[in-house]
């Protein structure tokens, strides 16, 4: 009975320690597994996009500011008092149609003056050439001295030039009077009128204000800045659509004729100039319009989404995975903003696996592991 007591108690001994072992491994391995698990909880998942081939190009869609193709501000060359003005805002007018009328007594009677002053001249003119014909022929005779004679010349010649003087300021004044009449200086429209009868006016485009403007507008210039980087992809003679607000659901023809050749260092944009027919007038000078360039697609450039595209320190980046999960950040050159996805000039090609909207703590060396369902058909790997 001993040895049987003995033997159940090895017995239970062993099973207590078998049980014991057992638990201890499974706590083991289960720790393993968490500890596991919590690795690869740690590593981020990321989704991935590949960069594809620019399918079409939106429009580029400017503002723009339509111009007549000639405008002028008409000015007073003579000061006076406004005494008729024939033509309003809104009125078609020809070259030459009187647009106004100044009186100006002041120009007036120094017209009359200086034709007073001319009529002297003349005849001081007259009577001194005679004096000096006259002493020619006694100086011949020896019945004057030389000196006199020359002098009777000399006179001669002098009231010749005061005769001049007193033309060339017959002449200025009358070119003076006539200023007093304003015409229009090519057919067009007037634009603006800013005087009314009985204005005191001032001549001069100083501090005064201008009387009218008259503007051609059978033709508009449309004036439109554009970026610098799509600059080189808008040759003369492209063709473009103007859209304006207060025509909705239209849209009107435009050719690039010209551009500034210049960068405008604040904006970083090309002043570009095109020509719009306007034959019925509806497009009006001072107007705003969107310009509708058609950019063709280039085949060899690609695009990603733009939710891609890390912006840090170093410049403009997206994160690159490898086969193994290793991320490595390459800069890349950015071109146009197609809206949700961005142009790819440089830095990555078609094969890539990039990262869509990478977190902002991802550094180069790390690892992530890649979604089950990617972007744009990228098969997910473990």
């Amino acid at each position: 009975m001993a040895w049987a007591r003995r033997f159940l108690g090895h017995g239970a001994l062993a099973a207590a320690l078998t049980v014991a072992a057992l638990g201890i491994a499974s706590r083991t391995a289960s720790e393993a597994r968490l500890t596991q698990w919590t690795r690869d909880q740690a590593i981020p998942v990321v989704a991935l996009v590949r960069p594809t081939p620019v399918a079409a190009v939106p429009d580029l869609v400017l503002p723009g500011t339509v111009q007549a193709f000639y405008e002028a501000p008409i000015y007073a060359r003579v000061s006076g008092y406004l005494r008729i003005w024939n033509f309003d805002i809104g009125a078609h007018v020809k070259r030459g149609d009187v647009l106004a009328v100044i009186d100006a007594p002041d120009i007036d009677q120094q017209l009359n003056h200086a034709r007073a002053a001319l009529a002297s001249a003349l005849a001081d003119r007259q009577i001194a050439a005679l004096t000096a014909s006259r002493w020619q022929a006694l100086l011949k005779t020896n019945s004057v001295a030389g000196q006199s004679a020359d002098e009777k010349s000399a006179l001669a010649k002098a009231s010749a030039a005061a005769v001049q003087a007193a033309q060339a300021d017959v002449a200025r004044l009358t070119a003076s009077q006539g200023f007093e009449t304003i015409v229009a200086p090519f057919d067009g429209v007037v634009t603006a009128r800013h005087t009314d009868i009985g204005d005191l006016i001032d001549a001069g485009s100083g501090h005064n204000a201008e009387l009218f403007k008259v503007a051609d507008i059978h033709a508009m210039r449309v004036y439109v800045a554009v970026p610098q980087a799509e600059s080189a992809s808008l040759p003369p003679g492209t063709e473009a659509a103007l859209t304006m607000p207060q025509y909705p659901g239209e849209s009107f023809n435009a050719v690039l004729r010209t551009t500034a050749g210049a960068v405008s260092e604040s904006a970083r944009t090309v002043l570009f100039e095109l020509s719009a027919p306007n034959p019925d007038g509806r497009l009006l000078p001072g107007g705003f319009t969107q310009v509708h360039f058609h950019l063709p697609a280039d085949p060899g450039r690609l695009e990603i989404p733009a939710s891609a595209v890390i912006f840090q320190a170093e410049g403009t980046q997206v994160a690159v995975v490898d086969e193994a999960g290793q991320v490595t950040l390459k800069s890349v050159e950015l071109g146009r903003d197609l809206g949700t996805s961005v142009e790819v000039l440089a830095g990555v090609g078609a094969d890539d696996r990039i990262i869509d909207t990478p977190s902002d703590s991802l550094n180069a060396g790390d690892r992530v592991r890649v979604a089950a369902s990617p972007r744009q058909g990228e098969t997910a790997s473990k």
